[in-house]
Order: structure tokens, then sequence, then C-alpha cells
């Protein structure tokens, strides 16, 4: 059997939207010290820039947001909260903003590892169940912020998954933001454990992606 090929830039260079369900089933692999990691994700959710207020890029760019203006099949990653990192892969075209967050996955590979860095985690399921603990599993941090997805060389890499049916594919409101709250840009795999639990924004809210 062939190894799983990676994303190109090309195939992520559209609409936020079509990239996070073109997402769903593909999967995210790190090498990190302790050894490979890998998700499988099974959410998303889409954010465009100034026709969107709930974009991180809505009022421009900035240097926190400067890689969402691509070039496409880049991470996203940023702070929130001052407790959790939460990443993104970028795309449309260089120059113009847009990203897809990377809500919650299913661990494939490293499962020791995930659970080692996630102990208070009861399941595997609730490994990568949610944005933060994505990013936790995968050691993702700031650091990270730029790497190029579709670089073979890259340490963190999109390779692509089964194609989920179009049935299975869900979408919804957006999570946790304070403005655009009913956007049903939320993507996700149904019937999967790991996906996160919708909880609706508000005034504690907070753009995302």
């Amino acid at each position: 059997m062939s190894a799983p090929r990676q994303l190109t830039e090309q195939e992520l260079s559209v609409d936020p939207v079509d990239a996070a369900k073109l997402l769903l089933g593909c999967v995210l692999q790190a090498d990190t010290p302790q050894g490979p990691v890998a998700v499988r994700l099974v959410e998303v959710e889409a954010y465009r820039g100034g026709d969107d207020p709930a974009s991180h890029c809505y009022r421009g760019r900035t240097p926190r947001n400067d890689v969402m203006f691509g070039p496409a099949g880049r991470l996203y990653v940023y702070f929130v909260y001052g407790m959790h990192y939460c990443a993104n892969i970028v795309s449309l075209t260089d120059g113009v903003p847009g990203a897809v967050l990377l809500r919650a996955g299913e661990v494939i590979t490293g499962v020791d590892i995930a659970r080692a860095r996630r102990p208070s985690a009861r399941s595997t399921a609730e490994l990568a169940k949610g944005p933060a603990r994505l990013t936790g599993v995968l050691g993702l941090d700031r650091a990270h912020n730029g790497i190029n997805l579709t670089d073979p060389d890259s340490p963190l890499r999109v390779l692509a998954g089964d194609p989920v049916p179009a049935e299975s594919i869900k979408a919804g409101p957006r999570v946790g933001v304070a403005v655009a709250m009913d956007v049903p840009w939320r993507f996700w795999v149904d019937g999967s454990p790991a996906v996160s639990t919708y909880r609706r924004g508000g005034k504690r809210g907070t753009r995302s992606g």
C-alpha cells in the first residue's frame, strides 16, 4: 500500500469553506522528539477575512495575523486566554486572508505519546477533542507559526486521508466566537467520538482563525 500523499498548496488555495470540507478526514502528522504523532481531522471551522467579523483578519493585516494572508498551506498558530494554543491551516491565494481552525481529531499514530501529553484524558477519543487538546498532543506552539505543511521536509505535514462521504459531513455554527455566531462554517464528521462539544459564543467569546 502506498503512503498517503501530501496535500499541495494549490489544493488549499481555495475558499476556507471548501478547504474546511477538504481537510475533514485528512491527517496532520508531526515529527516530535518523542516520535511521530498523527491526528485524523474530524472537526474544523472556516474563517475568511474582511467579510468575516469573527476572523482575526477582519480589521486588516497585523504582525499577529500576517500568516493568514498566505501562501496557502501554512500553519497559523495563536495563543488564547493566556493558556492554550490553537492552530489553523491557511487557505485562499497569497495576499487574501483565510484559514481553517483545527477543532478536533482522532489520534491514529503515537497514542502513547499523546497520552503522556494529555494524562487527564479519560479515553483515546478525548486526546485531541478540542483545538487546545489537538495542538497539545501534536506539541504545537508559536514556534510552529508559519510552517509550510505542504513541504515534504517539514516536521509537520498535512496528508490526504480517505474521503469523507458527503452524507457524513455535518455543518453548524462556529464555537465560542463573540460575533457571527450563527454562521454555519463549522464542519465535522458525523459519529466521530472525538468531535468537541458545541458551546455557543457570546460576550465571553473570542475571535478565532
